[in-house]
């Protein structure tokens, strides 16, 4: 599902196969009346009254667990639902009349699905005109009116329930994967504004300092050349090491912790329904390594994320002499051509480890894929 994780697609499978059961089981009912009818035109009437409900209710059933539904959609799918649901009344509800309350079964097959169409305010009306359906249907033809009544509001109120709770809880799970995306997006956006007014309090500052001393240079340089020069020298002097203030503001914002990384890539993972087993190095790597090898993690992850099925994934970080190695192993690797399967942003992080003197090498073998990466953690790294 776009914009969904997986454990939200997976809640979305569970939901509508639900759905389908519920409602397969409920038309089954009525449709016990074709096989009790011995009129053959009342047999395919009624096939027909049932077959077009289902296609509705197809569609509605789809579009119940669709987070993204159009009003103009949902308007069309009512006037089926209304239009199927009244031609079954002399389709469906005089099949089998004495012998079986198809009327009754069709009543709660019509109330059961109103939450799956709109919303619990289309069950009251639906139950009244059911039930008002299934007694005129029972008492023009000398059957238990009781019984009718009692089939549809008992029936049809139960599955309407069964239904409208599920179409409730999958809005629930939809609410709160958008929460959190929206809760990643703010935390992004803090963070851009936060480096925002970082540079904006380091430069603004230092600029208003050199504009005016730019300013002074340029008045005393007719008359006093040599204060003018002075000013201009403070001026370049200002510039450079405003310069390397934002340098070393841009390196600390830029610079991350691996721990960190390692643990929220692993909660993400999880998250999304991937088993995550995570490997920390024995000891902390210098801040370069770190560095190089978090940029490689959140690329790797975010491939297993998207462009994999991956049931399991395996992280582990080790040390050996100056060289420390990253692995980076799942089982979601699909069979597509290698330029379709490995991102750009592995292609352009290979680059950049081979110009620190490391390396980057993905694989793929049974199904498994492999993203290894290596980077020098002496004193040439730096």
């Amino acid at each position: 599902m776009p914009g969904g994780g997986r454990t939200l697609s997976r809640a979305r499978a569970a939901v509508l196969v639900s759905l389908t059961a519920g409602m397969s089981a409920t038309l089954l009912m009525p449709a016990v009346g074709l096989a009790r009818e011995p009129d053959r035109w009342r047999v395919a009437g009624g096939g027909v009254g049932l077959a077009a409900f289902a296609v509705v209710l197809v569609v509605a059933l789809r579009t119940a667990v669709t987070p993204v539904r159009s009003g103009r959609s949902r308007r069309w799918l009512r006037i089926a639902y209304a239009v199927v649901a009244v031609l079954g009344v002399p389709l469906v509800a005089p099949v089998a009349v004495g012998e079986w309350p198809t009327g009754a079964w069709w009543g709660a097959a019509v109330v059961g699905a109103a939450p799956l169409v709109g919303s619990w305010r289309l069950v009251p009306p639906t139950l009244v005109a059911a039930l008002a359906v299934a007694g005129a249907v029972a008492l023009a033809n000398g059957t238990s009116a009781a019984r009718s009544l009692l089939v549809t509001a008992v029936v049809g109120v139960s599955i309407a329930a069964v239904n409208g709770f599920q179409v409730w809880f999958w809005e629930l799970l939809v609410r709160a994967e958008r929460g959190q995306a929206a809760q990643a997006r703010l935390a992004a956006a803090q963070e851009r504004l936060r480096f925002a007014a970082d540079v904006h309090d380091l430069l603004g500052h230092h600029l208003t300092v050199i504009a005016l001393k730019a300013e002074l240079a340029a008045r005393l340089a007719p008359t006093d050349a040599g204060r003018a020069g002075r000013e201009a020298a403070e001026a370049q002097r200002l510039a450079a090491s405003a310069l390397v203030e934002l340098r070393r503001t841009v390196h600390g914002y830029r610079r991350v912790d691996l721990g960190e990384q390692l643990t929220a890539m692993g909660e993400v993972l999880r998250s999304s329904g991937v088993r995550c087993t995570v490997v920390r190095p024995p000891d902390a790597l210098p801040p370069e390594a770190a560095a190089q090898l978090a940029a490689v993690l959140r690329e790797a992850g975010t491939n297993v994320l998207r462009h994999s099925r991956a049931g399991w994934c395996r992280i582990e970080i080790d040390q050996e002499d100056d060289v420390a190695r990253m692995t980076v192993t799942n089982d979601g690797a699909r069979a597509e051509p290698t330029p379709d399967r490995h991102s750009h942003g592995l292609r352009g992080l290979a680059e950049r480890l081979a110009a620190a003197g490391g390396t980057l090498r993905t694989g793929c073998a049974d199904g498994v894929f492999t993203v290894e990466a290596t980077v020098s953690t002496g004193s040439t790294a730096a």
